[in-house]
């Protein structure tokens, strides 16, 4: 931790996180800070200050006494009466009860009975912050390098123009170098196939047609399969791309003019409609190609058989009027048209153009209505328009973005600035309400439309820049890609012959609000979440908080199964493994696979604290205090401690006074506390469990159970039987249980002997019981869940009370209450409860599901249903567990316990080259083998003895 400290930034694991989020459930009705305001907040003050002069007039000192000053961080707070007193002279007589308490109970976090006016700030300095902050859009672009690639084959030209091609699957790329180079890359930029445009076939020389131009754009048409592309020799070349065989099918030459902006647009519903395929030329007009028939080919076939592309002269077109339809519209503009796109809705074509007077254009086809011209300095280089937003967005040589609304010319809405040089793309990104612009010296940028505020500025580093020098460029960088095209929406940008392509988020990321039925955020239900790796349950909230594997906490109603808050990104994008409860029920604590702890208020899901990494590995257990002094342990193999109680900043550093380094050889997998007894026991991976004095911080006792194979297996849980440590009687007992490969094993603590009894607990051999609970205070149960989803009750209320000897039998069992599958997959965590005065078991699985079920089997349901239920009505149960079974009682046989291994959570299992020799997936069966024979007896080692008084 020293070495940590000196050498590296603890707190940088926070700094890089994806910042958090929280939803809460509009049925918790407007939080306190939403409704107060500046004046309100100015009486409070009033407030606060007058019942600290009237306390300070009441404590004067007497003549002739001597009293104590109180000191100034003393002041007594405002108790629940009064608070509520003020706040209806504050905000007003109406106000609800339970409104004023929840406000106090959130301010009052850790349960003094009071609130100062100290505490009061600090929560809503918190509580403003958390909404500025999540009140700023994040760029959609994320934060991972871009995939970058040469296209060798461009011969140092620039790619002119990247198309995506879906048919046939898998997703294809195809580059358009200027010189006429076509290169066919895989979804991950490799290169597939090239092909080189075909030149003039007069000029064949020994075969070869070279071709001798500049390619202007190209554009994939979808229904028939094909690219098409334009170059300045006043032709167009269409490349046939519907097999894996790229090859040139027409080549139609002879236009009048240069085409230098194609557009193609189809019905994607009805594929053998018409279809259009608009051009923009170098004198500013527009012509367009109506393919009448595409599902039967672009042209009239030709009436006798000729080698290679078929060649359709352009003043030759009316001998094809069956295939295609075409049309001309002259001097749209006065400059070369340099973007063009069409709205079918309308039957609008948009062009734009390097022109002061006709900037952008969008005219209706028919010309029966005056169009709409947008002029500005310097003309447009680049646009783009969204009907839905109905919104534009230009960018030009002047380096301005400028978003302008559909039917006003005029003015802009807004004028971006930023960038260096001129504005060579622009996109409308509009799942999350951003622009996207990219600039001739590789600079791209992220805008928010709302706010016009720049998100994101990233300088492409390509390998072909050089110090002092711009780069060239297509007239068309941008490709940007969208599901179902592919999985995660991907922005591909071409700079001379390299090509990057980065990753976007799918909808709009951070921020905080309600959990509403519509436009839910992604989170967990009923047996589709994400896999939970932890539960608990908060009985002083009547709560059940559950941890996942994709870094989100959510906080459910026990009596309903409703979800009252959700935090995403809790830790970043790191999966959450543990959780725990601080001693006033209201702050929950987490721990992260990359070693970070967050501390949350559970009323709100306010982030109170970030604690000091130990090591930048998994946090496996955490404990909390009576004193709520915090015990965090894990891959790092040490005892960290916190001061959760005092602390008042966000970041709390870490105490490593327990004398703990080096006394495990192996990482810790479990922990658990024991009040009655001053102690703590600490399991790891090699099967050593270690008893912790809580006075001296120290390791007093060793337990440990080898097998014969003569490795231990790994410690999966541990679990103290508090009813009995605090009994006199008792004590000296099987107070300690600990899981390992699946044998639970009974352990005493202060006697002279340390084994009380262990038997396998799952039904298939070869299978880990991961998590252990106990009725509280009667320690009269015993629940297991094991890695196939079974889930076992035991009697354990005599069981544990006497010395098992060597000659003992090693699968004497306490007696099985109820056994059911509970789940699909592995049980990560159980806990038993009581709500309402019956015992419930809640149960936690790497399925995604979270369950709460009766003790007797009976299931309440999973958290996230669609129906809710009501705990205290039976009847609104989901069903009866079908699948109970009886504890079968007769002997089987190796071949008859052979069963499906159920799926063990990744912390026990995380690809480590030091555990895969002792510890692989095949091992467990090996260990469950020989926990079906006579054990031996463990060993202990003790360090010191611990008195049962």
């Amino acid at each position: 931790m020293d070495t940590l400290r000196k050498n590296k930034n603890p707190w940088k694991l926070y700094e890089t996180e994806v910042p958090h989020s929280r939803f809460c459930d509009p049925a918790c009705g407007v939080s306190p800070p939403e409704k107060l305001t500046p004046e309100h907040l100015q009486l409070l003050r009033n407030a606060f200050t007058r019942q600290q002069a009237e306390e300070q007039t009441h404590e004067e000192r007497p003549k002739g006494r001597s009293v104590r000053s109180r000191g100034r961080n003393e002041e007594r707070g405002m108790k629940l009466e009064k608070f509520r007193e003020v706040m209806r002279s504050v905000v007003g007589p109406d106000v609800e009860d339970s409104w004023v308490e929840r406000f106090f109970s959130e301010v009052d976090i850790s349960c003094s009975g009071q609130v100062r006016w100290q505490q009061l700030c600090s929560y809503l300095l918190l509580e403003f912050t958390e909404r500025e902050r999540a009140s700023i859009p994040r760029a959609a672009l994320l934060d991972k390098q871009p995939l970058i690639r040469l296209c060798s084959h461009n011969k140092r030209e620039p790619t002119v123009r990247l198309v995506a091609v879906s048919h046939p699957p898998p997703l294809r790329y195809i580059s358009v170098s200027k010189g006429g180079q076509i290169s066919v890359w895989s979804s991950s930029l490799h290169i597939l196939k090239t092909l080189g445009l075909a030149g003039d076939p007069t000029e064949e020389v020994a075969s070869t047609r070279r071709f001798r131009g500049w390619t202007s754009d190209a554009v994939y048409m979808g229904n028939v399969h094909t690219v098409a592309i334009a170059t300045d020799c006043r032709d167009l070349h269409f490349i046939n791309v519907s097999t894996g065989a790229v090859f040139q099918d027409a080549h139609l030459f002879g236009f009048r003019s240069v085409p230098t902006a194609l557009c193609y647009w189809h019905d994607a519903q009805s594929p053998e409609q018409p279809s259009l395929l608009l051009m923009g030329d170098d004198k500013g007009g527009v012509h367009l190609l109506w393919f009448l028939n595409p599902s039967k080919g672009l042209f009239k076939s030709p009436s006798k058989t000729e080698s290679g592309p078929q060649r359709i002269f352009f003043p030759d077109l009316g001998e094809h009027s069956s295939m295609v339809s075409y049309r001309h519209i002259p001097s749209v503009h006065q400059e070369p048209i340099t973007r063009v796109m069409f709205e079918p809705g309308t039957n609008v074509v948009m062009t734009s153009a390097e022109s002061d007077n006709t900037s952008v254009v969008f005219m209706n086809v028919t010309l029966k209505q005056e169009p709409y011209i947008w002029t500005f300095k310097q003309g447009a280089k680049c646009f783009d328009y969204d009907a839905s937003l109905q919104l534009m967005v230009t960018g030009g040589c002047d380096r301005a973005v400028r978003l302008w609304t559909r039917f006003i010319t005029s003015r802009p809405v807004a004028s971006l600035l930023g960038h260096r040089t001129a504005v060579l793309d622009v996109k409308i990104y509009q799942p999350v309400g951003q622009i996207l612009s990219y600039s001739r010296d590789a600079e791209l940028r992220v805008w928010d439309i709302s706010s016009h505020q720049c998100l994101k500025c990233v300088a492409l580093q390509f390998p072909c820049q050089q110090p002092g020098r711009i780069p060239e460029h297509g007239n068309f960088p941008f490709l940007l890609l969208s599901p179902p095209l592919t999985e995660q929406p991907l922005l591909a940008v071409a700079c001379k012959d390299y090509l990057a392509v980065l990753s976007l988020s799918e909808r709009r990321r951070g921020g905080g609000g309600w959990l509403t039925d519509e436009g839910r955020e992604p989170g967990p239900n009923t047996q589709s979440g994400p896999p939970l790796s932890c539960a608990l349950y908060n009985p002083t909230l009547r709560q059940v908080a559950t941890g996942h594997e994709d870094s989100s906490v959510s906080l459910w109603d026990v009596e309903t199964g409703r979800r009252r808050l959700q935090i995403l990104n809790a830790h970043g994008e790191e999966g959450i493994a543990r959780m725990a409860l601080d001693s006033s029920h209201r702050r929950l604590i987490t721990g992260a696979r990359n070693g970070t702890i967050k501390v949350w208020n559970l009323l709100n899901g306010l982030n109170l604290h970030k604690l000091e990494p130990v090591d930048t590995s998994e946090v496996t257990g955490l404990t909390c205090l009576h004193d709520n002094q915090l015990l965090a342990v894990g891959w790092s193999r040490r005892v960290a401690q916190y001061d959760v109680a005092a602390a008042k900043d966000l970041y709390v550093r870490a105490d490593m006074s327990w004398k703990s380094s080096g006394v495990h050889k192996s990482d810790i997998l479990a922990v658990s506390q024991c009040s009655p007894l001053g102690v703590i026991a600490t399991g790891s991976y090699d099967g050593e469990v270690i008893i912790w004095r809580l006075e001296t911080q120290g390791p007093v006792l060793h337990l440990q159970r080898p097998t014969q194979a003569g490795a231990a297996p790994p410690v999966d849980g541990l679990l103290f039987l508090q009813h009995r440590a605090g009994n006199r009687k008792l004590r000296n007992r099987g107070v300690l249980v600990s899981s390992q490969a699946g044998c639970l094993c009974f352990w005493s603590i202060t006697g002279q002997t340390h084994t009380y009894g262990q038997f396998y607990s799952p039904e298939q051999p070869g299978e880990r019981v991961l998590s252990l609970s106990s009725d509280q205070p009667q320690n009269t149960i015993l629940v297991s869940g094991d890695t196939t989803g079974w889930l076992q009750i035991w009697d354990i209320s005599d069981y544990g009370l006497d010395v098992q000897h060597d000659d003992s039998p090693v699968c004497e069992r306490p007696p099985l209450l109820q056994r059911w599958r509970a789940h699909e997959r592995a049980i990560v965590s159980v806990d038993v409860l009581e709500v309402s005065g019956r015992l419930f078991v809640l149960t936690a699985s790497s399925d995604g599901s979270a369950g709460l079920w009766t003790k007797e089997g009976d299931h309440v349901g999973f958290f996230g249903q669609e129906v809710m239920w009501n705990i205290s009505e039976p009847e609104t149960y989901q069903r009866k567990a079908q699948r109970k079974l009886k504890e079968d009682t007769e002997d089987r046989t190796e071949s008859d316990e052979m069963g499906l291994k159920g799926q063990v959570p990744g912390h026990a299992f995380r690809d480590r080259a030091s555990h895969e020799e002792c510890y692989s997936e095949a091992s467990p069966t090996s260990l469950a083998e020989n926990d079906h024979k006579p054990p031996q007896q463990p060993m202990v080692t003790c360090k010191h003895t611990i008195s049962s008084r």
